[in-house]
């Protein structure tokens, strides 16, 4: 699993941060980072509730 964003529609508010800190995470310009590569397998559960718990669905999956 892959994760991309949405850039138009991401408002950066942290809540992916708070639900996968290890994959997510906000730079000094309050940009969403996203770790890059694949999901480890231990945190697929973590980043599929980040992804619905997103409030604008500026998440997804690639591939």
């Amino acid at each position: 699993m892959e994760i991309g964003v949405d850039r138009e529609l991401c408002e950066a508010n942290a809540v992916c941060v708070g639900f996968a800190p290890e994959i997510f995470d906000l730079d000094d310009d309050e940009e969403l980072v996203i770790r890059p590569g694949a999901v480890p397998v231990d945190q697929v559960e973590r980043v599929s509730d980040a992804i619905k718990g997103c409030p604008k669905n500026a998440l997804f999956t690639i591939g």
